[in-house]
């Protein structure tokens, strides 16, 4: 599969392979067959992983807070660990955690994040870096509706400049940050394409409300 420049959403119940998918996308795991890449860089090569993973921002399910860390140096030792020098990454995670509107908390320390605060913290650690691609593997699962609403203005705000693939059951306001859905089941994408186009799955006489949800039941078997 390819995935289109902008905001794509990945749904399907658990077990149908989202974080697998985006865990072989982020190389966490590597392809018993096939290849992944992004532009030139192939996951797989040792020569290319570097530079991949450089492309690639990824946030898995749940944000650990480095003990001792403020949210500033937790931010630029994320940015370190991706290869900028010191400096740079000291620079540049002020910048990034002001994209993601976390610039006044930068003193405080990271464990004393709520948890909206700290999903924020781990888009603003592959902002550092300067990822082109960022992977959020249920990024607003256990979230308030306040910081769910936060959340996706946050992403929505940022696409013009960060792709982004996200893991989500969640199917409300898709056409407000998403281009693309691609809905998985028991391992297979059952269906890629427009967010429009998933839309129109659904019968004309379902409120508007409710057409993504409809759209996504009648695609899926279910949670394996």
């Amino acid at each position: 599969m390819d995935f289109p420049a902008g905001c794509t959403v990945l749904l399907g119940p658990n077990g149908a392979g989202k974080s697998t998918l985006l865990s072989l996308g982020a190389s966490i795991l590597q392809p018993a067959a096939g290849r992944v890449t992004f532009g030139r860089f192939d996951s797989s090569l040792r020569a290319d992983r570097k530079c991949y993973r450089r492309s690639i921002g990824w946030l898995p399910q749940n944000i650990q807070p480095v003990p001792g860390l403020t949210v500033r140096e937790q931010a630029a030792y994320a940015g370190w660990l991706k290869g900028l020098s010191k400096r740079e990454a000291w620079d540049r995670s002020s910048l990034a955690l002001d994209r993601v509107r976390l610039a006044d908390l930068a003193e405080r320390r990271s464990h004393e994040l709520s948890g909206g605060q700290l999903r924020r913290l781990g888009i603003a650690q592959t902002l550092v870096h300067e990822a082109e691609v960022v992977l959020l593997d249920e990024p607003t699962a256990g979230l308030d509706p306040v910081q769910r609403g936060v959340f996706r203005e946050l992403v929505g705000g940022l696409s013009e400049m960060v792709h982004f693939v996200v893991s989500t059951h969640q199917t409300e306001d898709l056409a407000d940050i998403y281009g693309t859905v691609v809905v998985f089941d028991r391992g297979s994408p059952v269906f890629q394409g427009t967010t429009q186009e998933f839309f129109s799955l659904a019968p004309d006489s379902v409120a508007p409300e409710r057409r993504a949800e409809t759209a996504y039941r009648g695609l899926v078997r279910g949670e394996v």
